[in-house]
């Protein structure tokens, strides 16, 4: 059986498992410069993570909805209902107070970071020989390897990190109750590195990137919530590990996967350094939504505004919000397949 790359093995191992372990290998390298980066090259790290990686990532779901004219046509009342009831949603919520609008968005924002790396783990075992039980420890595996950790950070003394803002998340300080979730947790990973090691030796066949998937998610949110406690580092292996395979995902099946006639009016990104295109569109936007939430919401990064927009929150902070509240609903749906 022949490993079940969704692209090439080259650039799988490089942008959709890769970023895992590269950014580990970075952090332990040069973890004694850590504080020093935070304070010296705040408005980098923030320019290069949060908006040309974690904003950017939003809008490539832009290229499998929104600009593909056939796939819009199919989805079309959900396409265009979705954002109209997230704003809703969003004006309903921050009028309880703009900490439960965040907290809300931060636990829908968790569930879908889960389920990218279930899905990532799904597409990854599409060619396997299924069992009820196969499946179940699969799921069980990178279901423990993402839950553990926020479960930890639920219960553990208070993280220097935040997902979006300060007291987001419920959380009770019990040693007992995390003691319990830690051999649970080393339980659920040796009970499937031992299935795994028996079906390998069955079937003659050790899948690498499904395996290096669920180790590559266990690492990276192991040691960017439990281990480490520090934002930089959360921020890395948050970001970056969801961040680049997703984009990297929907080029690879929806732009270079396609031929110039499939992609009708995105054609153009099938000519020479389309790629750089593609990554430049997604810069662009992802400039230009950050631009807004600092000129009418934060005024941290990029002093622009002396206006007074405070009372305008209710529907500015949705209406910004939508994009990714977007994001996070839609790819629940868009990447389902019968087959």
């Amino acid at each position: 059986m022949e490993q079940p790359w969704i692209h090439k093995a080259k650039t799988d191992l490089a942008f959709i498992i890769g970023p895992s372990f590269f950014v580990l290998a970075i952090i332990f390298l040069f973890q004694d410069y850590i504080s020093e980066i935070e304070d010296h090259y705040s408005f980098y790290t923030w320019l290069f993570l949060i908006v040309f990686i974690d904003v950017a990532h939003v809008y490539a779901t832009l290229f499998k909805t929104y600009f593909v004219a056939d796939e819009f046509q199919k989805q079309k009342r959900r396409l265009i209902l979705l954002p109209l009831i997230c704003f809703a949603t969003g004006i309903v919520l921050f009028s309880f107070g703009s900490l439960v609008f965040w907290s809300f968005l931060a636990y829908v924002a968790v569930f879908h970071f889960i389920r990218q790396q279930y899905g990532f783990m799904r597409l990854y075992a599409r060619k396997e020989t299924k069992t009820k039980f196969s499946v179940w420890i699969d799921n069980l595996a990178i279901y423990a390897s993402t839950g553990y950790p926020m479960l930890y950070w639920f219960f553990s003394s208070k993280r220097k990190f935040n997902w979006f803002v300060e007291n987001e998340f419920f959380r009770f300080e019990n040693q007992k109750i995390l003691e319990i979730l830690f051999w649970i947790y080393i339980g659920i990973l040796i009970l499937y590195i031992i299935y795994t090691a028996i079906k390998s030796i069955q079937n003659r066949f050790f899948n690498i990137p499904k395996n290096s998937i669920i180790l590559g998610t266990a690492l990276s949110w192991y040691f960017g919530i439990v281990y480490f406690n520090d934002d930089l580092i959360f921020t890395l292996l948050n970001v970056v590990s969801h961040g680049i395979p997703y984009m990297a995902l929907v080029y690879f099946k929806e732009i270079d996967g396609k031929s110039a006639s499939e992609l009708g009016s995105l054609s153009f990104l099938k000519q020479y350094k389309g790629i750089l295109i593609y990554i430049g569109i997604l810069l662009l936007i992802a400039f230009s939504e950050e631009f807004l939430w600092e000129f009418f919401v934060w005024n941290e990064n990029i002093s622009v505004s002396s206006f007074d927009f405070s009372s305008w929150q209710i529907l500015l902070v949705p209406l910004l919000s939508v994009p990714q509240f977007t994001h996070y609903l839609l790819d629940g749906f868009i990447w389902k397949s019968k087959k």
